[in-house]
């Protein structure tokens, strides 16, 4: 049978993964393939690091990258080394001398793009990223190929397994988010530096991505607006759940009139809903299109065997050669105007959640809700407990009836210059 000869840069969880897969199932990716996925070489920073996989002599392991770029024999090369840089770097290289290229890199996406792809398309190779998003869930082909008879008009997204297993913990064991931030970095959810997770940058670049293939956006991640998780209040999660709501980070792209709505953020989530229910670090994304109608993606989204299942079918797809006609077709990032613009922030329409810490006066009720009423907001409904003994300070929870975004900012900021008001008001997107 033909051989394809790959290559791996990077040979860590991930690599690893899709290493044991080409070696130990070889058998399994020729079937698809329909020609042998030959690894030649494999390159690590650390030759003397020990590793998660072991390497047969036939697979040359070198610490010089130079080794596969100078190889005209290797086709296809999985790039798996995280940051941006010497990434981008590598990747140039890489296609320069004549490789097509499978990564899992989504922030190198997310940042470079449209410099690597442009680049691509001008030597005529390829890149495929499913990986990239959602680790083993196949969001990238099903969004950019399987759904493109739709337009989609929403989509809505857990995509950081590091902050819902912080939620769910948080949900299911009463506990606070630095009670459970070690819990998760013991069990590997985490890093030892979490920012970019529980900050909602991660989630971000992965939405920026999803929003250029689902609607031809062209959005800088750090553009989206953007809340993370690190300063949620445990109070907050059990008022959600009085209310019968979970608290998730979505990743939101809603195509209105005005253009497309995009924002991560901590939002309450009907309780029992799907995307609810999505516990621990599992990803899930729901797709709403105009012919398929609602359709929902669920599985894990990160870890070392779902993202090497990713990346090793993009391997087969790229020897096979349906990867180089979808990104022939596609034209991913490329310099055609952008078919949807994205609308301005404050102008999105949605329910919210306001909880406002104010002395238990009387009248400071009246004061809070004419705070809201100026700015044309309807409540829902208002849950008052009683204080606690020997305090007069009280929360002050309400759900709004649809508002704008940019209402919902005002109204606590002029709730938050009462004399009664005690803190700053949170508020959070309400999605039923």
């Amino acid at each position: 049978m033909e051989k394809t000869k790959v290559a791996i840069i990077g040979l860590g969880t991930v690599g690893s993964g899709v290493a044991r897969l080409l070696l130990d199932h070889g058998d399994r990716t020729a079937r698809h393939a329909g020609r042998i996925l030959w690894l030649e070489k494999a390159v690590v920073r650390d030759l003397a690091k020990p590793r998660d996989c072991e390497l047969p002599e036939s697979v040359t392991l070198t610490d010089d990258i130079e080794a596969v770029i100078a190889d005209p024999e290797i086709k296809v090369v999985a790039q798996l080394i995280g940051g941006l840089e010497p990434a981008r770097t590598i990747m140039l290289k890489l296609l320069e001398s004549g490789k097509d290229i499978v990564t899992a890199n989504k922030a190198l996406l997310a940042e470079h793009g449209a410099e690597l792809f442009d680049r691509a398309r001008e030597l005529g190779r390829s890149i495929a990223f499913e990986a990239s998003v959602a680790g083993g869930i196949p969001i990238i082909a099903n969004v950019s190929q399987c759904l493109s008879a739709n337009q989609i008009t929403s989509l809505h997204g857990i995509l950081n397994g590091t902050s819902n297993f912080i939620l769910s913990k948080m949900h299911e064991d009463g506990a606070s988010y630095e009670e459970v931030l070690p819990e998760a970095q013991r069990l590997g959810y985490a890093e030892a530096d979490p920012a970019m997770d529980v900050d909602g940058s991660d989630a971000a670049q992965k939405l920026a991505i999803l929003a250029h293939l689902a609607f031809g956006a062209r959005v800088h991640w750090k553009d989206i607006p953007r809340t993370g998780i690190d300063t949620l209040d445990l109070a907050d999660v059990r008022y959600a759940e009085e209310m019968g709501y979970k608290i998730k980070l979505l990743a939101v792209a809603d195509l209105v009139d005005a253009g497309l709505e995009l924002h991560v953020s901590p939002t309450l989530v009907r309780a029992g809903s799907p995307l609810a229910e999505v516990g621990g670090p599992m990803n899930a994304v729901r797709v709403d299109g105009d012919a398929v109608g609602r359709v929902m993606f669920y599985g894990p989204g990160a870890g070392q065997m779902p993202t090497a299942s990713a990346v090793v079918a993009d391997l087969i797809d790229t020897a096979v050669g349906r990867t180089e006609l979808t990104f022939k077709t596609l034209e991913l990032w490329s310099d055609r105007q952008a078919r949807v613009a994205s609308s301005d922030y404050a102008n999105a329409r949605g329910r919210f959640y306001l909880r406002a810490t104010v002395e238990d006066h009387p009248g400071v009720l009246s004061q809070v809700t004419s705070a809201l009423g100026a700015e044309d907001i309807s409540i829902a409904s208002v849950l008052q407990h009683e204080p606690l003994p020997g305090e007069d300070v009280i929360p002050l929870v309400i759900m709004t009836h649809e508002t704008t975004e940019g209402a919902a900012a005002k109204a606590c900021e002029e709730i938050n210059k009462l004399k009664a008001s005690q803190g700053p008001t949170v508020r959070m997107w309400v999605r039923d």
